[in-house]
C-alpha cells in the first residue's frame, strides 16, 4: 500500500460510521430491460451471458449514481437482457455497508474501504471503475466569474474564523472582485458520503487545526456554527446551495452542470503546488497522471491533494465494493460481465458514457489492476 493510501480513514469512529451510518441520497432507483439477446463475456470487457436471468442491484455514493442510472444501465441491458440492473442513490456509507451485509450486490463509493475494514470483512474487492472530482460551489448574487479559494480558508469557514464573505482573507485571494459584507452559510452533508471524506481530507491537507479537529472520514464532527445547513445527497446540498444566498458547499462533479443551471458559482481551488486551478478535464487528469504513479494492487489509495502545477486538488477514484466469492456461477458471471464492461474503455469508460457526468477513465496502467481484481470474482462452493 502506498503512503497515500495509508491517509484513508484515520479515525475508528469514522471507520465504524461508513458501516453503520445508514446515509440518505435520493432513493431512487431504476430498472430497464430490452429483448435483445445476451452475448459471451470475455476478460477484455465484453458481454455477459448468464445461465438464466440474474437481477444486480446497486446502491451507495450519489457522485456516481448519474453515471449508473442514467447511462451505465440502460446501455448495458440493451445488450445483456438477461442481466436486469437496479441503482438507488444512498450515500457511500450505505453503499459501503449494503454490499459487506450482502444486501446489495455492488456497493458505489467515492472511498474504499479501510485496512480495519478490510479485516472485519474479508474478501471484499475495491475496484476503481473511474475517476470523479469535487468542486466548491456558492451562491453569491453578483459575483462573476470564479472566486479563488484555498483548503486553508475553506477549513477557516467551516471552523467558523471566517464568518463574512468580505473577510481579509478571502479578498486576499481575490483582489479587485467586490464580495458583499454576508454572513457565510456552510452547507455539508447530513448522510453518511464519500463527498464529505473527499471534501474534508482536503481541509485535513491544508489546515493543520483541521487535522487536529474534525479530521477526515464519512463522517465527522462538524464544528458548531448556528448559520450551517445540513444536506442529504448532492441532490439536497445543490438545493441547500440555491435556496440560501451567500452559501458554500461542496458538489460531486456529477451535478456540476444540474448546479450551474442553478446559478451557482464555483471556485478555482489552490492545489498543492500553489497555482490556483478549475475542475477541467485536463487538470482532473492531470492529477489523476500524478496518482496512477502509486496505485497498489488492491487499488485502494487516496488521490486528493496530489502535486503538480496543473493538478486539480480534489480528485478520486470511483469505487465499486464487491464480494470476491459470489452466491453461485450465475451471478459471478453476470457480475464480471457488468464490470469488465464498466471499465471497458471501447464500451462503459468510453466518453459517450463518463463525459455527460464529467467523469474520466481509469488512467491505461490502471484498468489491468481492476481488470485483476475482476478475474479474481468466483462462485461460491
Amino acid at each position: 500500500m502506498s503512503l497515500r493510501s495509508s491517509k484513508m480513514f484515520a479515525g475508528a469512529a469514522a471507520l465504524a460510521a461508513i458501516v453503520a451510518v445508514v446515509g440518505c441520497g435520493t432513493n431512487n432507483t431504476s430498472s430497464n430491460t430490452t429483448s435483445n439477446s445476451a452475448t459471451t463475456n470475455t476478460s477484455t470487457g465484453g458481454n455477459a451471458s448468464a445461465s438464466g436471468p440474474v437481477s444486480l442491484s446497486e446502491s451507495g455514493s450519489s457522485l456516481l449514481y448519474p453515471l449508473f442510472n442514467d447511462q451505465w444501465i440502460a446501455a448495458y441491458q440493451s445488450a445483456n437482457s438477461n442481466v436486469q440492473m437496479t441503482a438507488a442513490s444512498t450515500g457511500s456509507g450505505t453503499g459501503i455497508s449494503q454490499a459487506i451485509a450482502g444486501t446489495v450486490d455492488i456497493g458505489a463509493s467515492d472511498a474504499y474501504l479501510a485496512d480495519a475494514q478490510m479485516q472485519q470483512s474479508p474478501g471484499m474487492l475495491n475496484i476503481p471503475v473511474a475517476i470523479s472530482a469535487q468542486q466548491i460551489m456558492y451562491n453569491l448574487p453578483g459575483v462573476k466569474g470564479h472566486l479563488k479559494l484555498s483548503g486553508d480558508v475553506i477549513a477557516q469557514i467551516y471552523q467558523g474564523k471566517i464568518k463574512y464573505w468580505d473577510d481579509s482573507a478571502i479578498k486576499a485571494l481575490n483582489p479587485g472582485v467586490s464580495l458583499p459584507h454576508q454572513g457565510i452559510i456552510p452547507v455539508t452533508r447530513s448522510d453518511s458520503s464519500g463527498d464529505t471524506f473527499l471534501f474534508t481530507q482536503f481541509l485535513t491537507d491544508t489546515n493543520s487545526d483541521w487535522k487536529n479537529g474534525p479530521a477526515y472520514g464519512t463522517t465527522v464532527s462538524w464544528p458548531s456554527l448556528s448559520s450551517e445547513v445540513g444536506a442529504k445527497g448532492n441532490d439536497g446540498v445543490v438545493a441547500a446551495l440555491a435556496k440560501d444566498k451567500y452559501s458554500i458547499g461542496y458538489v460531486g462533479i456529477s451535478w456540476l452542470s444540474k448546479a450551474t443551471q442553478q446559478g451557482l458559482g464555483y471556485a478555482e481551488l489552490q492545489n498543492k503546488d500553489g497555482k490556483f486551478v478549475l475542475p477541467t478535464n485536463a487538470n482532473i487528469q492531470a492529477a489523476a497522471n500524478q496518482g496512477a504513479q502509486n496505485v497498489p494492487k488492491d487499488e485502494r489509495i487516496s488521490l486528493i491533494y496530489e502535486p503538480g502545477a496543473n493538478s486539480y486538488p480534489i480528485i478520486n477514484f470511483e469505487y465499486l465494493i464487491v464480494k470476491q466469492t459470489q452466491k453461485n456461477a450465475s451471478y459471478a458471471t453476470a457480475l464480471k460481465g457488468f464490470l469488465n464492461w464498466a471499465i471497458d474503455p471501447s464500451k462503459g469508460n468510453s466518453s459517450q458514457y463518463l463525459s455527460p457526468v464529467n467523469f474520466l477513465p481509469l488512467p491505461s496502467n490502471v484498468e489491468p489492476l481492476s481488470q485483476a481484481q475482476i478475474n479474481s470474482i468466483q462462485a461460491g462452493q
